[in-house]
């Protein structure tokens, strides 16, 4: 079976990527579903439907599918490797993977819901929410690269300055589109 790794690997990281490529575009797309909500009738039917389709389409061809092979292969990676469960970095790795699936499932219930026509949060939670992602990703790819190379102190107070970075970025983009709305 370890002849096989690399091809297990290789499927392994494809399918996290476009797992994650669902991830980071759904909630741009509920920004912009929540957003047409403030739209003139006609103009929020139109979008309202598109974007509705368009999250469907991403989320059951792309996102869903994606999720489970990435967790397939991972499974396989860690038959054919056993002994990683024995290494501290891979428990922390796979916690961080058991917080992206609950990202993932709380991101389908908001899908669910939108898909209802029910839109509880705002764009600015949503764009909130789209860096959980992104700081699940830094988490888990510095983890899977550096191993045990890596001193948790660092990786945390690096988490810590990259939300605190994402987190202004947000609020810098939130004055700029106000800006762009006065003129």
């Amino acid at each position: 079976m370890e002849a096989y790794y690399n091809y297990v690997k290789a499927l392994h990281l494809i399918f996290v990527i476009t797992w994650f490529a669902g991830l980071f575009y759904m909630p741009r797309l509920f920004i912009y579903w929540i957003e047409a909500q403030d739209k003139s009738d006609l103009e929020k039917d139109i979008l309202t439907r598109q974007f509705a389709l368009m999250a469907k389409r991403l989320w059951y061809i792309i996102t869903w599918p994606s999720a489970v092979l990435a967790i397939g292969f991972a499974l396989l990676l860690l038959y054919i490797m056993p002994s990683w469960l024995t290494q501290s970095w891979m428990l922390i790795k796979l916690a961080f993977v058991a917080l992206l699936v609950l990202y993932h499932m709380k991101t389908h219930q908001l899908f669910k819901q939108m898909q209802q026509g029910i839109f509880k949060y705002s764009g600015n939670f949503m764009r909130l929410w789209n860096e959980g992602a992104t700081l699940l990703l830094f988490a888990i790819v510095f983890l899977a690269i550096l191993k045990s190379s890596f001193h948790w102190v660092f990786g945390v107070v690096g988490l810590v300055v990259l939300g605190v970075l994402l987190m202004l970025g947000i609020k810098a983009y939130k004055k700029y589109r106000a800006k762009a709305e006065k003129n």
